[in-house]
């Protein structure tokens, strides 16, 4: 990289003999980023009293902390949000508009990273919708820049316990590890190679998660530290009917913290064998992870449960040893940090409704298509002018419209009119107000739901509920996240590396399309061709 930049002497002879170049800092060795799945910024502020020395603490201490970032899109989900991280592109661009979406070749479901041409290696079970390859993905990403300006000789590592996790952190160049639910092992797959390196074969002989059977989940704290939290404390008993470690506890295992400590694990195997942070080119590597395990938490009980609490103080130790261990292996002096999440959570309902007085209640998307086919039945002669759905997303039949002889305008403001009379339903938009560019009168709710939808793929209609209510879960129990709304978009972002970045606390707003273009910056590569965000000068020496 130091063909980038200019001669002392060349720099002399432009301004002047006595004019000295500043000192340029040595580029970062390694570059960590990390993706907390599921973690808004209100629960990094609410429990920092809680956290100990080295983790999320020494993050908030030695980093640059946007307390007012945002995955600026209008569908919070998974895959999105970890698209957008390295990419810099919102939906509209990189492709990637929900977990899952309606496939416009067949109708049926399409999974944000399936690929049927690619499978797990080692014969892990791989099924046509799992998650084998960035085929969906439409944009590069800031590995995929780092990997060309240095001639592929930077290596570009993503692993988590969800493929999407690591398959959109890693882009199309980098290799992508995930967690495996039948076996409990990290894999990849035929796209990234076609036999895992030495490294891998020997980590999975160890065994690792095999040592967490019978292990119980109890509260890593005394209870007077989640007094004011709701719910029951953590008591996951992690084994199975059979006895024996099988498919029933490895997924026992992934909605424990457990599956962030072997996460942690193996992204440590990776920074051996790979020899990350000490490449013999002299280039920066990249190493991307993404911790699953309390976006499973969230789901199941709520961030304001005692569950949600304990997971991410675990999470915290777990990051404290991480350092540690980097410390040792590289020094943090030589590693670039950035810290944020894929989306954040509301509270469940009942908890939004009782104690916060929201009124807020779940709504039924099956109920609600049923209800709105016989409203376009009655009005219009239409049989199922729903064709497919995926909530937020809904999709007509335009052929059946078409041959109908009505206008597609009339049937969406129709079906949009119906729907906007629906209990807890905030706003929709439609197909149309979408390819004219309509906004909603100008709104941010708009702005982000623009950003999320994508002309090839998206819907025809796009539902946006009211805060804090959500659709589906009807047992009662459990909440779930996509909404536009700050609970929903408000994450943390922190950026550490003592050569580069000034600590502290800002307030200024910052979105998560930011961090691509602030760490291509600092790498002098150019940004991924989608990104939209910009640079954080402000925190950076």
């Amino acid at each position: 990289m130091a063909k980038y930049l200019i001669p002392a002497l060349a720099l002399a002879a432009t301004f002047g003999a006595h004019a000295a170049p500043a000192k340029q800092p040595a580029q970062p060795k390694l570059v960590l980023v990390m993706a907390v799945d599921g973690l808004p910024q209100e629960q990094v502020t609410r429990y920092r009293h809680q956290f100990a020395q080295g983790g999320f603490r020494r993050l908030l201490e030695q980093g640059a902390w946007f307390s007012n970032a945002h995955q600026a899109h209008g569908i919070t989900v998974t895959a999105v949000g970890h698209a957008a991280i390295l990419s810099g592109a919102y939906p509209y661009q990189h492709g990637i508009i929900g977990n899952n979406w309606v496939n416009p070749v067949n109708g049926g479901s399409m999974y944000c990273t399936e690929d049927t041409a690619h499978k797990y290696l080692n014969n892990e079970k791989t099924d046509p919708h799992d998650g084998t390859s960035p085929a969906n993905l439409r944009v590069d990403t800031l590995g995929d820049q780092l990997r060309y300006a240095t001639g592929q000789q930077s290596k570009v590592i993503t692993v988590s316990g969800k493929d999407r996790g690591a398959i959109l952190l890693g882009g199309k160049t980098g290799t992508a590890y995930m967690y495996m639910e039948e076996s409990g092992n990290f894999s990849s797959s035929t796209f990234y190679m076609q036999e895992h390196p030495q490294w891998v074969q020997k980590y999975q002989a160890g065994k690792p998660q095999e040592r967490y059977y019978g292990v119980k989940w109890k509260p890593l704290l005394a209870d007077s530290a989640y007094a004011g939290d709701y719910g029951d404390a953590p008591n996951l008993q992690l084994a199975s009917d059979s006895g024996k470690t099988d498919a029933a506890y490895y997924k026992k295992l992934k909605a424990s913290p457990f599956l962030d400590e072997l996460t942690v694990e193996f992204a440590q195997a990776a920074i051996e064998g790979e020899n990350l942070g000490k490449n013999p080119a002299g280039v920066p590597d990249l190493l991307g992870v993404s911790f699953s395990a309390h976006d499973l938490a969230n789901h199941e009980h709520g961030p304001e449960s005692k569950v949600s609490h304990d997971h991410l103080l675990r999470l915290d130790r777990m990051l404290a040893n991480f350092f540690s261990y980097l410390d040792k292996r590289i020094g943090m002096d030589n590693v670039l940090v950035v810290l944020t999440a894929d989306h954040g959570f509301p509270n469940t309902p009942e908890f939004s409704s009782g104690v916060q007085k929201t009124g807020a209640q779940r709504v039924d998307s099956k109920k609600l298509v049923e209800d709105l086919n016989a409203h376009l039945n009655a009005k219009f002669g239409l049989e199922k002018g729903l064709r497919a759905q995926s909530i937020p997303n809904l999709h007509l039949d335009y052929a059946q419209i078409d041959a109908k002889g009505l206008k597609r305008e009339e049937v969406e403001n129709a079906a949009a009119r119906f729907i906007l009379a629906q209990n807890g339903v905030a706003d929709v938009f439609t197909r149309t107000q979408m390819e004219n560019g309509g906004n909603g009168g100008g709104t941010r709710i708009a702005t982000l739901m623009r950003r999320a939808w994508n002309r090839q793929i998206s819907g025809d209609l796009m539902v946006v509920l009211k805060p804090h209510w959500i659709f589906g879960f009807s047992s009662g129990k459990g909440t779930t996240h996509g909404a536009p709304y700050a609970y929903d978009t408000n994450v943390p972002l922190i950026v550490m590396g003592k050569p580069w970045v000034k600590s502290g606390h800002y307030g200024q707003y910052a979105e998560v399309v930011d961090i691509a273009p602030t760490l291509a910056h600092l790498l002098n590569v150019r940004p991924p061709a989608g990104a939209e965000g910009r640079v954080l000068t402000e925190a950076l020496k």
